[in-house]
């Protein structure tokens, strides 16, 4: 990356407001951060940040230059990629924001495969739930959002790019384990839920309430916001839950947690893209988005743990 580099320590400082935090992105000393930003403001002869009181805030100068740093930032990815272009190649940075689900079990792999291709694009990722992506990419804080479960919004393009089922997961001395049971049965356990916002509980609410069980019926009886945690919780015997198939896969083959099913209830959702409406994107997110259209099936590992083939 081409951006100046006391420019750049500013700009992180700034995001964070926080110079141990900024150190540990810069991959620097405090002391070091501390030493380009005085640089920086003996150079332009004003403070950029007021430590005062034991925070950290920006001076008037500081909020003046912030701007322009970020500007700096956008024409130095802009030069690389346009460089790496013009000798058909992607390079640059690429800020991808996924889902808790997606982020966890599925981008890892699909990153890395990416990256065989495309070697030069410097990705940086972020996860939390649904919404707190699409969120984050309104505020252009992220380039893609990978989410989950159905979106309707106007500000930005949701494309999906794989299929994916959730499972309802019992602990492994359930009685409910490998059988099949009805609808009605759901209202006499308690069931573990994601958090308000979570693309998972929105497509199970939705699925349950089609099929006439709504959420006023139901012992939820913890809601936690990770999907590690429901299983955790199940493993404790505190209730069953609905995950993604690929979220529990390692779980069913050493045995710790069984899955169950319900008569009736087909649990299956997209996982999507989200860029801002307007052009198609280009350069490393155009890419991006290509290759998870053509390529994230066959790259998703089956519940079982093994790789899926384009044509199964």
């Amino acid at each position: 990356m081409i951006e100046n580099f006391r420019l750049r320590v500013f700009r992180v400082v700034a995001h964070h407001l926080n110079f141990s935090r900024a150190a540990e992105e810069l991959l620097l000393t405090q002391p070091a951060v501390t030493q380009q930003i005085k640089a920086l403001e003996e150079e332009f002869g004003v403070p950029l940040f007021d430590r005062g009181g034991g925070h950290i805030s920006l001076t008037p100068g500081g909020a003046a230059l912030l701007p322009f740093a970020e500007k700096m930032k956008t024409l130095s990815e802009e030069a690389t990629a346009a460089v790496a272009g013009a000798y058909g190649q992607q390079a640059g940075e690429l800020a991808l924001g996924a889902s808790q689900t997606i982020g966890q079990y599925l981008l890892p792999k699909l990153i890395a495969s990416f990256l065989h291709s495309y070697p030069k694009v410097h990705i940086v990722a972020r996860s939390g739930n649904s919404d707190a992506m699409l969120e984050a990419l309104v505020a252009r804080e992220i380039h893609l959002a990978l989410i989950e479960g159905p979106e309707q919004r106007q500000d930005v393009r949701i494309e999906p790019f794989m299929e994916d089922h959730m499972v309802l997961v019992v602990p492994a001395s359930h009685e409910w384990a490998n059988h099949e049971i009805q609808l009605s049965d759901l209202a006499t356990q308690p069931l573990l839920m994601r958090e308000f916002g979570s693309g998972s509980r929105r497509v199970v609410e939705q699925a349950l309430a089609a099929a006439g069980l709504k959420s006023k019926d139901l012992k939820i009886s913890i809601e936690l916001d990770s999907t590690e945690g429901l299983l955790s919780a199940v493993e404790a015997g505190l209730g069953v839950t609905f995950v993604s198939r690929w979220a529990v896969r390692n779980h069913i083959a050493v045995g710790s947690l069984k899955l169950s099913r319900v008569s009736g209830l087909k649990l299956s959702r997209k996982f999507s893209m989200a860029y801002m409406a307007g052009p198609e994107p280009s350069g490393s997110i155009g890419e991006f988005r290509r290759f998870l259209l053509t390529r994230s099936e066959e790259l998703a590992p089956r519940a079982t743990g093994k790789r899926t083939s384009a044509s199964e």
